[in-house]
């Protein structure tokens, strides 16, 4: 099982997936360490990446997911995953990138969800996540991003295989939301 922890940046990600990973004992991969240095560049100076600037981290990422399932390992990454196309990116790579509609070069159906892959997005209000973000210190995204990452996100849709959690929960009412739908997937 792979588990995508997405939302925007300040929802609690990286908080949830150390906490879940430690847990269950699962590998956790930040998918901000492999944003290429020009991306940190562009986000530490206030601007807002493209769909661009994303794909070829994104197919990173689906590469590491494709690594861990072919090893039949359990895994955690977190990836914000803003966009539906993201979310193809990560499940299916390139063939996303050459789908119409739903079906990709050669008449092969895309999916919308990847069986053995789950997306628990961290979900919150604009007030309660700038706060988080204003809060923090260190992290490489300018506050100032916040907006675009609202404006970006097209939340998953149940046909995602997505979980969606209200992040003013507790971390143990967050976690264990979370835990009782992998344990149904497992």
């Amino acid at each position: 099982m792979i588990l995508v922890i997405m939302g925007v940046s300040g929802s609690g990600k990286t908080t949830v997936g150390s906490f879940l990973s430690e847990k269950l004992g699962w590998t956790l991969y930040e998918g901000d360490d492999y944003h290429p240095k020009e991306n940190i560049e562009k986000m530490g100076k206030g601007i807002p990446l493209t769909d661009q600037d994303r794909t070829p981290w994104l197919l990173l990422l689906h590469d590491i997911i494709q690594r861990e399932m072919a090893a039949g390992t359990n895994a955690i990454l977190i990836c914000s995953a803003l966009k539906k196309l993201y979310r193809q990116l990560l499940l299916f790579g390139r063939c996303a990138l050459h789908s119409s509609h739903g079906v990709a070069e050669g008449g092969a159906r895309v999916k919308d969800g990847l069986e053995g892959v789950l997306f628990a997005f961290l979900q919150g209000s604009f007030q309660l996540i700038q706060e988080r973000v204003q809060a923090r210190r260190g992290h490489f995204m300018s506050p100032s991003l916040l907006q675009s990452q609202f404006d970006a996100l097209e939340p998953p849709s149940s046909a995602e295989n997505a979980l969606t959690v209200d992040i003013q929960k507790s971390m143990s009412e967050i976690t264990a939301e979370i835990e009782r739908t992998l344990s149904a997937h497992l």
